[in-house]
Protein backbone atom coordinates (compact mmCIF):
# COMPACT_ATOMS: atom_id res chain seq x y z
CA UNK A 1 0.00 0.00 0.00
CA UNK A 2 1.18 3.53 -0.78
CA UNK A 3 2.04 5.94 2.02
CA UNK A 4 -0.66 8.44 2.98
CA UNK A 5 1.72 11.41 3.00
CA UNK A 6 4.93 12.55 1.35
CA UNK A 7 7.23 15.51 1.57
CA UNK A 8 7.98 16.88 -1.87
CA UNK A 9 11.40 18.51 -1.89
CA UNK A 10 11.81 21.10 -4.65
CA UNK A 11 15.33 22.34 -5.34
CA UNK A 12 16.91 24.79 -7.73
CA UNK A 13 19.37 23.66 -10.38
CA UNK A 14 22.30 23.91 -7.98
CA UNK A 15 20.60 22.09 -5.09
CA UNK A 16 21.41 25.05 -2.81
CA UNK A 17 17.79 26.10 -2.26
CA UNK A 18 15.04 23.73 -1.16
CA UNK A 19 11.32 24.15 -0.56
CA UNK A 20 9.39 21.36 1.16
CA UNK A 21 5.65 20.78 0.72
CA UNK A 22 3.65 18.03 2.45
CA UNK A 23 1.12 16.28 0.22
CA UNK A 24 -1.55 13.70 1.08
CA UNK A 25 -2.96 10.88 -1.01
CA UNK A 26 -6.17 11.67 -2.88
CA UNK A 27 -8.73 9.15 -4.18
CA UNK A 28 -7.41 9.73 -7.72
CA UNK A 29 -4.82 7.92 -9.82
CA UNK A 30 -2.67 9.46 -12.52
CA UNK A 31 -2.17 8.39 -16.11
CA UNK A 32 0.64 6.06 -14.97
CA UNK A 33 -1.77 4.25 -12.64
CA UNK A 34 -0.13 5.56 -9.46
CA UNK A 35 -1.81 7.51 -6.64
CA UNK A 36 -2.14 11.28 -6.94
CA UNK A 37 -1.13 13.37 -3.93
CA UNK A 38 -2.04 17.02 -3.28
CA UNK A 39 -1.18 19.77 -0.82
CA UNK A 40 -4.03 21.28 1.25
CA UNK A 41 -4.57 24.08 -1.31
CA UNK A 42 -4.80 21.67 -4.25
CA UNK A 43 -2.28 23.77 -6.17
CA UNK A 44 0.49 21.20 -5.96
CA UNK A 45 -0.51 17.79 -7.26
CA UNK A 46 1.83 14.91 -8.01
CA UNK A 47 1.62 11.34 -9.15
CA UNK A 48 4.05 9.26 -7.08
CA UNK A 49 5.03 5.71 -8.02
CA UNK A 50 5.77 2.83 -5.66
CA UNK A 51 9.47 3.61 -6.29
CA UNK A 52 8.99 7.25 -5.14
CA UNK A 53 9.25 8.58 -8.70
CA UNK A 54 7.46 11.93 -8.90
CA UNK A 55 5.52 13.44 -11.79
CA UNK A 56 4.18 16.91 -10.98
CA UNK A 57 0.75 17.53 -12.48
CA UNK A 58 -0.07 21.01 -13.79
CA UNK A 59 -3.11 22.49 -12.06
CA UNK A 60 -3.35 25.80 -13.89
CA UNK A 61 -2.38 27.71 -16.99
CA UNK A 62 1.18 29.00 -17.17
CA UNK A 63 2.29 26.76 -14.29
CA UNK A 64 5.94 25.89 -14.69
CA UNK A 65 6.55 22.27 -13.69
CA UNK A 66 9.73 21.75 -11.67
CA UNK A 67 12.09 19.03 -12.80
CA UNK A 68 14.13 19.09 -9.56
CA UNK A 69 11.76 17.39 -7.13
CA UNK A 70 12.03 14.28 -5.00
CA UNK A 71 9.60 12.55 -2.66
CA UNK A 72 10.21 11.44 0.91
CA UNK A 73 7.56 9.19 2.42
CA UNK A 74 6.28 10.30 5.81
CA UNK A 75 5.12 7.85 8.47
CA UNK A 76 1.38 7.34 8.51
CA UNK A 77 -0.30 9.07 11.45
CA UNK A 78 -1.27 6.84 14.35
CA UNK A 79 -5.00 6.08 14.41
CA UNK A 80 -6.76 7.83 17.26
CA UNK A 81 -7.79 5.70 20.21
CA UNK A 82 -11.60 5.93 20.35
CA UNK A 83 -11.57 5.34 24.11
CA UNK A 84 -9.37 8.43 24.63
CA UNK A 85 -12.20 10.82 23.65
CA UNK A 86 -14.62 9.13 26.06
CA UNK A 87 -12.50 10.05 29.09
Amino acid sequence: MSPLRYELVFSDGTGATEDVVVVERTPFTGSGGHPVYADPTGIIRAEISDRDEVRILATGAHQEVSRQVRARALPDPEPEDPSASAA
